[in-house]
This record gives structure tokens, sequence and C-alpha cells, in this order.
């Protein structure tokens, strides 16, 4: 009977470090990513942006999945809202440089994420 005891209490265990590092993947990815964008945005083509604002919306999803207290709702929203700014700037720096209807594409699908983020 105590081998069972033990045995629950070892895989309750082991569940929960998983969880627990899980969760702290999802916004570790998201800091990551915001890095990436601060680093890069600026030269991504419609293609990068395309696959950039995919991540973004996995990572969020990923990170819905998870329950997190209110200090670390807000800095995930910080770092939400930095990578935001960042796709704004990448978009709006794109215009500037005449990269012609890519940066409507991009304006066009930052506004399509945003919806669907919304819903």
């Amino acid at each position: 009977m105590r081998k069972y005891i033990m045995m629950i209490s070892i895989a309750c265990l082991i569940a929960t470090m998983t969880s627990c590092s899980t969760k702290q993947m999802a916004v570790n990815q998201l800091e990551r990513f915001s890095v990436e964008l601060r680093d890069n945005s600026e030269n991504y083509n419609l293609e990068q942006w395309k696959n950039a604002l995919d991540d973004f919306v996995k990572i969020r999803k990923k990170i819905a999945k998870h329950n997190y207290t209110a200090s670390e709702r807000m800095q995930i929203g910080l770092t939400e809202g930095r990578c935001i700014g960042y796709i704004a700037s990448g978009a709006k720096k794109g215009a500037i440089n005449n990269i012609g209807g890519i940066s409507s594409e991009i304006k066009g699908i930052i506004d399509g994420v945003m919806e669907s983020e919304a819903k």
C-alpha cells in the first residue's frame, strides 16, 4: 500500500513540476520573441512578417492555456505590448521605405491577428 501512495505522490510531484515549467516556457518564449522583433523586425520581408505574426498567435495560445498570477499577467501584458509596438513600428518603417503593397499587406495581417485575438 505504501508503494502505491509513494508512486502516486511522485507522479503528482512530476506533473506539478512539468506544468510549472511549461507555464514558464510559454512566458520565456514570448520574451525571446519580443527581443527578436526588437532586434530584427525592421528588416523583415512579407514572408518573415507572416511567420512572426503566426508565431505571436501561437505563443498567445500557449499562454492562454495556463493560469498566471496578477503580477505574471502584468508582465505578460507588458511583453505583448512591446511585441505589438515592434510590429506596428516595423510596418510603419516598411511604409516609409516604400516597399509598396507589402506594407499594406502587413497592416492587413496585423489587423487580422488583432481581430482574431479579440474574439
